[in-house]
């Protein structure tokens, strides 16, 4: 990912302007700020639900200043997101949340589907789970069904958009100690907004910030304030 002097506007008004931000393949960051400073632009904007207005912006092979609409699909292919609401069709299985993401971006080969499926619930312990109805399972358990259907067409980035935010301190330990194996086992970029600062301290890492419309890496060598940072 790599964008370039990239300005974001929401409904005609600048949210984040001059963007400089490159992640690397495999890299973990964090995403933090304010309520309102840009978080959710940001990360709107690498899904391509928002377009920048300029720069370049570089996701997973695919400029978003001139994308088109056919190809938003394709692009959003080599994503995954992790969203706090979890976002599981209700009625239906485990096996079938996942079923439906693989038959609705082109899996037609059932075997091939089926060993996907099993691949990616092995990758956040929950095989055992896999007929389970959402209700039947706990809050980390559903999100562990978010993350494994955020794996299931190989993404390059991951987007963790606060997927800690309701669950308990240690469920939210065990969600990061899955994201940061995915993240060393099987290479996706992982970027994860948070307010989490007890997690960021366990597991520290390079952490962007959103703050005064605009987006800056802090120093990882210095010692970050993280209360005065959230407030």
């Amino acid at each position: 990912m790599d964008f370039r002097q990239v300005s974001i506007f929401q409904e005609n008004t600048p949210v984040l302007t001059d963007v400089l931000l490159q992640i690397q393949k495999k890299e973990f960051v964090y995403l933090v700020g304010k309520v309102g400073s840009g978080k959710t632009t940001l990360i709107k904007t690498i899904n391509a639900e928002l377009r920048p207005v300029k720069g370049s912006a570089m996701v997973a092979g695919h400029q978003l200043t001139t994308i088109k609409d056919k190809d938003i699909a394709f692009l959003r292919r080599k994503l995954g997101v992790v969203f706090q609401d979890f976002k599981l069709l209700l009625d239906r299985t485990v096996y079938e949340n996942l079923h439906f993401v693989l038959k609705a971006t082109g899996w037609n080969n059932k075997e091939e589907s089926h060993q996907r499926i099993m691949s990616v619930l092995d990758s956040v312990e929950l095989k055992r789970k896999a007929e389970k109805l959402p209700y039947q399972l706990s809050g980390g358990e559903q999100q562990r069904v978010t993350i494994a259907r955020a794996l299931l067409n190989n993404p390059q980035l991951i987007l963790a958009d606060e997927p800690t935010g309701q669950l308990d301190s240690e469920t939210s330990d065990d969600i990061m100690k899955i994201l940061l194996e995915i993240n060393r086992r099987e290479g996706p970029a992982i970027i994860m907004a948070t307010h989490n600062i007890t997690l960021m301290k366990r597991y520290p890492s390079r952490t962007i910030k959103c703050e005064g419309g605009t987006v800056s890496t802090l120093n990882s060598d210095a010692e970050i304030d993280f209360i005065s940072l959230m407030e």
